[in-house]
């Protein structure tokens, strides 16, 4: 069963995959520590322009007296700001895997590799380039998705009590949801699956991939913790791929020629469903014409090789 558990239990290992292969772990830290820099940037000079930003915004209030108008103004910057990382929290994954397309490729196939029976793993067969262009594309499509979202919940902030419990519930919801979109699509991209195909797979998995992105997105809103998550999140993500896909399945066995199930009685193989049995001593037999008795399998040999004779008369006459 697909549950809560499953998801978590996938990040988890993702975590425990890169930790035990150093090299991976190192490389994964390098998109997001540049990603970090240009997000913390960015969220400064929202703090620090917050204020004049709602005073433009709202001059209507310019009348009013105080503490209303330092309440609401101070209200609707605390709004924008938490949109501002509600925003930062939900695109951060999309522009690390953008920075750092070509290192987590190369993870998310290495962890296929370790995973696969063979040794192998899916490849797109598409170019460098085309492969940038299709992620630039999908993380788009995904972003205006995520705005509209986060446009609607800005709007239900200000609903008393349910803007204040209910819809920060929703918000890591959503997030969580659009987390792990970003990050299966490394593996998904790889197999060729698209964007509508893979929201309606994780939307067939909900409870799964919420286990996985919400407690992600959780802890992406302490500093510094998602560079250090980003590459076990790539890693758990292929991993719930193959899942998803079927691929962690093992191939049904095929049974060895000492199987003894396969032989019938007398050491003779059994014959494959469907199809008749052979006769005694190996021969096979005939099937007997229409309406006609069938032919009884040859008798036994007497000893020394000799055949027996028919019995003549009635040996208990007397």
């Amino acid at each position: 069963m697909r549950d809560l558990g499953t998801g978590f239990g996938y990040l988890a290992k993702g975590q425990r995959w890169v930790a035990s292969h150093g090299r991976w772990l190192g490389i994964g830290l390098i998109p997001g520590l540049i990603t970090l820099v240009l997000y913390a940037a960015a969220l400064t000079g929202l703090a620090l322009g917050a204020d004049d930003l709602i005073a433009w915004a709202t001059p209507f209030a310019d009348d009013w007296s105080s503490p209303w108008i330092d309440l609401f103004r101070g209200f609707l910057t605390v709004l924008l700001f938490a949109l501002g990382l509600f925003l930062a929290v939900i695109t951060f994954t999309a522009v690390t895997l953008l920075i750092g397309q070509p290192f987590y490729e190369s993870l998310s196939e290495q962890v296929d590799k370790s995973e696969s029976p063979d040794g192998t793993a899916p490849e797109s067969g598409l170019p460098l380039l085309r492969e940038l262009w299709i992620s630039a594309r999908d993380s788009l499509r995904i972003l205006v998705r995520a705005l509209l979202w986060a446009v609607l919940l800005f709007a239900l902030g200000f609903i008393p009590v349910l803007g204040q419990t209910v819809v920060p519930v929703i918000g890591f919801g959503v997030t969580g949801f659009f987390l792990a979109q970003e990050l299966t699509s490394v593996a998904l991209q790889r197999r060729r699956v698209e964007v509508r195909e893979q929201l309606a797979m994780l939307r067939a998995n909900r409870m799964m991939t919420w286990g996985f992105g919400v407690p992600l997105a959780l802890s992406f809103l302490i500093p510094f913790v998602a560079v250090f998550l980003m590459p076990g999140a790539v890693a758990g993500a292929t991993l719930m791929v193959r899942d998803l896909r079927g691929e962690n399945q093992l191939p049904p066995q095929q049974p060895q020629s000492g199987d003894p199930s396969l032989y019938a009685a007398g050491g003779q193989p059994a014959a494959p469903y469907g199809q008749q049995a052979p006769g005694a001593y190996g021969q096979p037999q005939a099937p007997a014409p229409h309406g006609q008795p069938m032919q009884p399998a040859p008798q036994a040999p007497e000893a020394y090789g000799q055949p027996r004779q028919p019995m003549q008369g009635n040996p208990y006459a007397k």
